[in-house]
């Protein structure tokens, strides 16, 4: 599947799972509302905090841009080239996600108060489209870049980008599905963006 289809069948699935009849897909929208509810109402207040400062912390890619500084300073030339090509796929990847896929699919943000959750992990509530998730697709394809040009650093990141991605559940502004589909997309759109750039550095 191209980036062009992966991005219509993303769309199509974000309109769907937002409540119209289709299917299986109308129940895998529900299933997505029942775990989105059952995390809400689960009590974790010592990772409440920590949760909300961590998605805090990644508004704008700035965990990953922390990271190209760190990789840069202290990775030698492939920490360098790997700086280079996370924020590369992350730039790549935030146009696809925020231009092309969530204009189309149109997902509405989930109610926070209806599922009850504290206001204690609340983070701002974004006014974009909520499907996919960019956070989750800029922390996925920062890691899958970085990684292709320097493979020990990418358990440590993709680690990042997994507390990063549940931070956006965990705070109420997104559904699991939204975290998941803009996993994917970073990991497409971060390889090939990567794959791109190393065949032109050498």
């Amino acid at each position: 599947m191209n980036l062009a289809a992966a991005a219509v069948a993303a769309a199509i699935l974000g309109r769907v799972t937002d409540g119209a009849n289709g299917g299986w897909l109308e129940e895998l929208g529900r299933l997505d509302q029942a775990v989105y509810e059952a995390i809400a109402v689960t009590p974790t207040p010592r990772m409440d905090r920590a949760m909300r400062t961590i998605s805090h912390a990644a508004d704008y890619s700035r965990l990953s841009m922390a990271a190209a500084i760190g990789l840069a300073l202290w990775g030698g030339r492939a920490g360098r080239r790997a700086a280079v090509g996370g924020l590369a796929s992350v730039a790549a990847t935030s146009a696809a996600a925020n231009l092309v896929v969530k204009p189309l699919a149109r997902r509405r943000r989930p109610d926070r108060e209806q599922a009850a959750v504290p206001p204690r992990r609340h983070v701002q509530m974004p006014s974009s489209r909520s499907f996919p998730s960019g956070h989750s697709a800029a922390a996925i394809a920062f890691a899958t870049g970085a990684a292709r040009f320097l493979p020990a650093a990418g358990a440590p990141l993709y680690a990042l980008a997994a507390v990063v991605s549940y931070s956006r559940v965990h705070t109420g502004v997104h559904f699991p599905g939204d975290v998941v589909a803009g996993a994917l997309i970073g990991l497409t759109v971060g390889d090939l963006t990567a794959g791109a750039l190393g065949r032109r550095l050498g």
